[in-house]
Protein backbone atom coordinates (compact mmCIF):
# COMPACT_ATOMS: atom_id res chain seq x y z
CA UNK A 1 0.00 0.00 0.00
CA UNK A 2 1.28 3.46 -0.93
CA UNK A 3 1.79 6.07 1.71
CA UNK A 4 0.13 9.46 1.27
CA UNK A 5 3.52 11.06 0.68
CA UNK A 6 4.26 8.61 -2.17
CA UNK A 7 0.94 9.34 -3.87
CA UNK A 8 1.49 13.07 -3.61
CA UNK A 9 5.00 12.83 -5.01
CA UNK A 10 3.71 10.71 -7.93
CA UNK A 11 1.28 13.48 -8.78
CA UNK A 12 4.32 15.66 -9.31
CA UNK A 13 2.84 18.51 -7.37
CA UNK A 14 0.11 19.06 -9.98
CA UNK A 15 -1.98 21.81 -8.49
CA UNK A 16 -4.10 22.71 -11.51
CA UNK A 17 -5.97 20.77 -14.19
CA UNK A 18 -5.98 21.42 -17.95
CA UNK A 19 -8.25 24.48 -17.52
CA UNK A 20 -5.98 25.99 -14.88
CA UNK A 21 -8.42 25.05 -12.12
CA UNK A 22 -7.49 23.28 -8.86
CA UNK A 23 -8.12 19.50 -8.79
CA UNK A 24 -11.80 18.70 -8.35
CA UNK A 25 -13.05 21.84 -10.06
CA UNK A 26 -14.77 21.43 -13.42
CA UNK A 27 -15.89 23.88 -16.08
CA UNK A 28 -19.64 23.30 -15.91
CA UNK A 29 -21.39 26.69 -16.27
CA UNK A 30 -25.16 27.14 -16.15
CA UNK A 31 -27.04 28.49 -19.17
CA UNK A 32 -27.22 31.89 -17.46
CA UNK A 33 -23.46 31.91 -16.79
CA UNK A 34 -22.67 30.92 -20.38
CA UNK A 35 -24.71 33.83 -21.70
CA UNK A 36 -23.86 36.55 -19.19
CA UNK A 37 -20.21 35.86 -18.43
CA UNK A 38 -18.83 34.20 -21.56
CA UNK A 39 -21.02 35.06 -24.57
CA UNK A 40 -21.84 38.64 -23.63
CA UNK A 41 -18.21 39.33 -22.73
CA UNK A 42 -17.09 37.96 -26.08
CA UNK A 43 -19.71 39.94 -28.03
CA UNK A 44 -19.37 43.27 -26.23
CA UNK A 45 -15.68 43.23 -25.26
CA UNK A 46 -14.15 40.95 -27.88
CA UNK A 47 -12.60 38.88 -25.15
CA UNK A 48 -13.23 37.55 -21.71
CA UNK A 49 -11.29 36.37 -18.72
CA UNK A 50 -11.27 32.87 -17.39
CA UNK A 51 -11.02 29.64 -19.33
CA UNK A 52 -9.79 29.40 -22.90
CA UNK A 53 -12.67 28.67 -25.32
CA UNK A 54 -11.76 27.94 -28.94
CA UNK A 55 -13.26 29.75 -31.92
CA UNK A 56 -14.55 27.43 -34.65
CA UNK A 57 -16.19 27.74 -38.06
CA UNK A 58 -18.89 25.10 -37.66
CA UNK A 59 -19.49 25.02 -41.43
CA UNK A 60 -15.92 23.87 -42.05
CA UNK A 61 -15.58 21.47 -39.12
CA UNK A 62 -17.33 18.12 -38.76
CA UNK A 63 -18.59 17.23 -35.27
CA UNK A 64 -16.08 14.39 -34.86
CA UNK A 65 -13.26 16.89 -35.47
CA UNK A 66 -14.43 19.23 -32.70
CA UNK A 67 -12.79 17.33 -29.78
CA UNK A 68 -9.37 17.92 -31.36
CA UNK A 69 -10.10 21.64 -31.75
CA UNK A 70 -11.43 22.05 -28.20
CA UNK A 71 -9.14 23.53 -25.61
CA UNK A 72 -10.70 21.59 -22.74
CA UNK A 73 -13.17 18.85 -21.88
CA UNK A 74 -13.43 15.11 -22.40
CA UNK A 75 -17.06 14.59 -23.45
CA UNK A 76 -18.42 18.13 -23.50
CA UNK A 77 -16.81 21.03 -25.37
CA UNK A 78 -17.41 24.76 -25.64
CA UNK A 79 -16.79 26.94 -28.71
CA UNK A 80 -17.44 30.41 -30.03
CA UNK A 81 -18.71 30.48 -33.60
CA UNK A 82 -20.18 33.15 -35.83
CA UNK A 83 -23.48 32.25 -37.44
CA UNK A 84 -23.23 31.91 -41.20
CA UNK A 85 -26.19 33.17 -43.24
CA UNK A 86 -27.66 30.78 -45.79
CA UNK A 87 -28.36 33.68 -48.17
CA UNK A 88 -26.52 37.04 -48.15
CA UNK A 89 -29.68 39.09 -47.64
CA UNK A 90 -31.64 36.52 -45.64
CA UNK A 91 -32.01 35.70 -41.98
CA UNK A 92 -31.81 31.89 -42.22
CA UNK A 93 -28.70 30.30 -40.75
CA UNK A 94 -26.50 28.00 -42.82
CA UNK A 95 -25.89 24.87 -40.75
CA UNK A 96 -24.38 22.65 -43.47
CA UNK A 97 -20.91 21.08 -43.30
CA UNK A 98 -19.06 19.03 -45.89
CA UNK A 99 -20.47 15.76 -44.54
CA UNK A 100 -23.91 16.76 -43.27
CA UNK A 101 -25.93 19.39 -41.43
CA UNK A 102 -27.08 20.49 -38.01
CA UNK A 103 -30.87 20.33 -37.60
CA UNK A 104 -32.76 22.21 -34.90
CA UNK A 105 -34.90 20.04 -32.64
CA UNK A 106 -37.77 21.37 -30.59
CA UNK A 107 -38.28 25.04 -29.91
CA UNK A 108 -35.81 27.58 -28.61
CA UNK A 109 -35.62 27.86 -24.83
CA UNK A 110 -35.54 31.25 -23.17
CA UNK A 111 -32.77 31.84 -20.63
CA UNK A 112 -33.65 34.26 -17.83
CA UNK A 113 -31.61 35.92 -15.11
CA UNK A 114 -32.18 34.13 -11.81
CA UNK A 115 -31.81 37.40 -9.90
CA UNK A 116 -33.79 39.87 -12.05
CA UNK A 117 -36.00 37.64 -14.19
CA UNK A 118 -34.85 39.50 -17.32
CA UNK A 119 -34.59 37.65 -20.62
CA UNK A 120 -30.87 37.17 -21.34
CA UNK A 121 -30.81 34.92 -24.36
CA UNK A 122 -31.99 31.82 -26.13
CA UNK A 123 -30.81 28.21 -26.20
CA UNK A 124 -31.34 26.07 -29.29
CA UNK A 125 -30.68 22.31 -29.45
CA UNK A 126 -29.34 20.89 -32.72
CA UNK A 127 -28.61 17.33 -33.86
CA UNK A 128 -26.12 16.44 -36.58
CA UNK A 129 -27.32 14.47 -39.62
CA UNK A 130 -24.89 12.84 -42.09
CA UNK A 131 -25.75 13.41 -45.73
CA UNK A 132 -28.06 15.99 -47.25
CA UNK A 133 -31.55 17.02 -46.18
CA UNK A 134 -34.13 15.60 -46.22
CA UNK A 135 -32.50 12.15 -46.41
CA UNK A 136 -29.79 12.70 -43.81
CA UNK A 137 -29.06 10.01 -41.23
CA UNK A 138 -29.35 11.13 -37.61
CA UNK A 139 -26.19 10.80 -35.50
CA UNK A 140 -25.54 10.97 -31.77
CA UNK A 141 -23.89 14.41 -32.03
CA UNK A 142 -25.87 17.11 -30.17
CA UNK A 143 -25.03 20.81 -29.94
CA UNK A 144 -26.56 23.55 -27.80
CA UNK A 145 -26.41 26.98 -29.40
CA UNK A 146 -26.71 30.11 -27.26
CA UNK A 147 -27.48 33.60 -28.47
CA UNK A 148 -28.11 36.93 -26.78
CA UNK A 149 -31.69 38.16 -26.80
CA UNK A 150 -34.05 40.62 -25.21
CA UNK A 151 -32.89 43.83 -23.53
CA UNK A 152 -29.62 42.15 -22.58
CA UNK A 153 -28.55 41.85 -26.22
CA UNK A 154 -28.57 45.62 -26.74
CA UNK A 155 -27.83 46.85 -23.24
CA UNK A 156 -24.41 48.15 -24.24
CA UNK A 157 -25.25 49.22 -27.78
CA UNK A 158 -28.80 50.61 -27.62
CA UNK A 159 -28.62 53.75 -25.55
Amino acid sequence: MLAVEEVLSELGGEEVNEQGLPPGFRFHPTDEELITFYLASKVFNGSFCGVDIAEVDLNRCEPWELPDVAKMGAREWYFFSLRDRKYPTGVRTNRATGAGYWKATGKDREVYSASTGALLGMKKTLVFYKGRAPRGVKTMWVMHEYRLDGDFSCRHTCK
